[in-house]
């Protein structure tokens, strides 16, 4: 297959990258849940790779800069440059509606890839696909001036209080499969808060609920 040379991974189980191709709209069996898998790995390995570059900035910098790297904006063209557009099996109406170009699908495409790789693979072989995906992007201390989206404030925002990180669950989904909205809940533990947020996509829907939070939060002027 064409996408696994340009992945330098030749999948052991190749029904793993069908999956990680694989939109809710096509499919019962989707690639949600290889999304949230890649989702934590992404983040691990993009944070190894600027703990190596960026030798001398501090933690907090570090978040932030990390945020700019795996939000939709930055992997949608690491997508795009894959040509997942071309390899990801939508329903007739997601097709018709233009999904195979929408931003939040094809991002959520490439995490499930890295997940699919991780589990095929394991994580040298994830962490080694990640690298060469940002071999081309310029990383730099300046990165981290660029303003932090609404989940990476709250977890800064709790970190700073000592308090555990939110926890985020999708609590229902409406309309048909090509055009589902997700309604998710930002809960709070320790605080015993919690807050909902809706999205046309997991990612949107979650950074709605973590508005909602800080906002919860900041009105409640917890110390």
């Amino acid at each position: 297959m064409a996408l696994q040379q340009r992945l330098y991974h030749p999948f052991a189980d190749p029904g793993l990258l069908v999956l990680a191709l694989t939109h809710r709209s096509f499919s019962a069996n989707h690639n949600e849940r290889l999304e949230f898998l890649g989702d934590s790995v992404l983040g691990l390995c993009v944070a190894h790779l600027l703990y190596q570059r960026l030798s001398t900035l501090p933690e907090g910098d570090l978040s932030r800069v990390r945020a700019s790297l795996v939000r939709q904006e930055a992997l949608h063209p690491l997508a795009v440059a894959l040509g997942l557009s071309d390899m990801i099996r939508l329903g007739e109406g997601e097709m018709r509606s233009g999904g195979q170009n929408r931003p939040s699908i094809l991002a959520d495409a490439l995490e499930a890839v890295i997940g699919a790789v991780y589990l095929d693979g394991g994580f040298s072989a994830a962490q080694a696909l990640v690298n060469r995906l940002y071999q081309s992007v310029e990383i730099n201390p300046a990165m981290q001036a660029i303003g932090k989206d609404p989940k990476t404030e709250l977890q800064e925002w709790l970190q700073a209080r000592h308090f555990n990180l939110p926890l985020y669950s999708v609590v229902g989904t409406q309309g048909a499969a090509h055009r589902q909205t997700f309604d998710v809940e930002c809960e709070v533990v320790e605080l015993a808060l919690s807050e909902r947020g809706i999205g046309g996509s997991r990612r949107a829907a979650e950074q709605s609920a973590a508005t909602a939070m800080l906002q919860n939060l900041k009105s409640r002027q917890t110390p």
